[in-house]
């Protein structure tokens, strides 16, 4: 890794765009957790219940790390927390809406945390020193996300005609946007690279096919062959859209706003 970088020396344009990422990576893992628990009760199983709710729990946490990672960068992570409107959420677009089915949960496991693993693995191995120091142990933790996800994936590739075809849907639908926000090359990202901050959008879309590409093969995907969805959002670093309000209510923590202790 070269040389960690000075946030005190950054540029307008080198802040801004650091603090899209985090700021996105923080709304996902919020939201993402919002997801997990929304099949704590409906999961196929008690145990699946369980490991819905262990996730929440990492997620939540995640998010917490990475709120709270805004202040060597100047920013009021409370503010951030729990006073934005759904219009400034730079959550991944897929997880504006609740999943449908355990199908597409199970989809979301293996094509969304895969793709924020990878996200997270080039965060922790570049030059902004927080994140060296605190992503290495989320990534641990996103290991049993991801592998419970492929346990699954396969799982339900192989049950039945129905499982399958619920699989398969919803894989279509999430690829497309997930190699968008992987394969984001804008102005923004392209200062995150010439920071050393990030690897290239091609190196990060690479490392997502090769994590994945086996998996969705059991239900006979070529994520190699799969096009990036086109709407795009630069100033959150999202695709278009924003969650929905009682998401957006749940992540501000609004029903327990007089109970906030900091």
């Amino acid at each position: 890794m070269s040389a960690p970088i000075s946030v005190e020396a950054l540029s307008a344009e080198g802040q801004a765009a650091l603090e899209r990422l985090v700021v996105g990576l923080a709304d996902s893992k919020r939201i993402m957790g919002i997801r997990y628990s929304d099949w704590v009760v409906g999961a196929p199983s008690i145990e699946t219940g369980i490991a819905t709710s262990s996730m929440t729990q990492d997620e939540w946490g995640h998010a917490r790390l990475f709120y709270a990672m805004l202040k060597h960068l100047g920013v009021d992570p409370v503010e951030v927390e729990h006073n934005r409107g759904a219009d400034e959420y730079a959550n991944l677009s897929l997880l504006d809406k609740q999943f449908e089915n355990w199908a597409a949960l199970v989809t979301a496991m293996v094509v969304l945390d895969g793709a924020l693993s990878v996200v997270l693995r080039g965060f922790a191995e570049g030059t902004f020193e927080p994140a060296g120091l605190r992503v290495p142990k989320m990534l641990a933790e996103e290991q049993f996300h991801v592998s419970l996800g492929f346990a699954w994936y396969r799982r339900l590739a192989a049950a039945s005609d129905e499982a399958r075809s619920l699989l398969r849907d919803a894989t279509d639908a999430q690829l497309p946007a997930t190699l968008a926000w992987l394969g984001a090359d804008d102005a923004p990202a392209k200062v995150l690279v010439e920071l050393g901050v990030m690897p290239t959008a091609t190196a990060l879309t690479t490392s997502f096919q090769e994590s994945v590409g086996d998996v969705l093969a059991s239900c006979d995907v070529d994520v190699g062959a799969v096009e990036p969805a086109s709407d795009w959002d630069s100033a959150r670093g999202r695709g278009t859209g924003r969650p929905d309000a009682e998401s957006v209510e749940r992540a501000r923590g609004d029903r327990n706003r007089s109970l906030f202790v900091e």
